[in-house]
């Protein structure tokens, strides 16, 4: 038996193998799913396309559970597939799926960035990513709810392919008086998480369990 692992540009596939030996696939598309061998029993979605190819589909997903594969998803579409199907069987792992899963977010440019079609390299900054570090800094007392709402709606009127962390420090510098927004900048560049990254290596972590528990059965 084996697992497959559908990931992009939120973690390199160096680091991911460290964690699990695994067949590593580029982000997931409509019609992949399907293709996969009967002896895939586990599988991870992480990152997915959805412009360049269709997204893939619940109905695929829910297939592959029907059939008795384990499917867990996190910190990117597979987040998104999680939120919508984990009464459904598909498992979910990391802060965004949580943030879907409870409906504090919804929609599907929070985690939409473009890459690098050969290197998978990240050539933007996903939205989920920025809304997760202000609350950080909402939570340090750098700034209150209504300044980080006011400075991530303002981002969020950049197309996906504009946004990234620049983007935001200058929105930081037009919404604030320097006084709140020099330490802000300071802060952000000093401890800036990048999300999706740790939850991938969530959903990894979670694959890695469960492999541990298919192979022992």
């Amino acid at each position: 038996m084996s697992t497959v692992v559908f990931l992009g540009p939120s973690l390199v596939r160096e680091r991911a193998r460290t964690l699990l030996d695994a067949d590593y696939r580029p982000p997931v598309k409509r019609g992949d799913l399907p293709s996969l061998p009967d002896a895939v029993d586990l599988v991870g979605i992480i990152d997915g396309v959805f412009m360049s190819d269709s997204a893939v589909g619940h109905r695929e997903i829910l297939a592959l559970i029907g059939r008795g594969t384990r499917v867990i998803g996190g910190g990117s579409m597979g987040a998104l597939r999680a939120s919508e199907l984990h009464d459904l069987g598909m498992q979910g792992a990391g802060r965004i799926f949580e943030l879907y899963a409870s409906g504090e977010v919804e929609g599907d440019d929070e985690v939409a960035l473009t890459f690098h079609p050969e290197t998978l390299e990240p050539l933007s900054e996903p939205l989920v990513n920025m809304r997760l570090n202000l609350r950080n800094a909402v939570e340090k007392g750098l700034i209150d709810d209504t300044e980080a709402s006011s400075i991530l709606h303002q981002v969020a009127l950049s197309y996906f392919p504009k946004r990234s962390i620049e983007l935001m420090m200058q929105v930081i510098g037009e919404r604030l008086d320097e006084a709140t927004g020099r330490p802000l900048c300071e802060f952000l560049r000093k401890n800036y998480t990048d999300y999706k990254r740790a939850d991938a290596v969530s959903v990894i972590k979670a694959l890695r369990a469960a492999r541990g528990e298919i192979d022992a059965r």
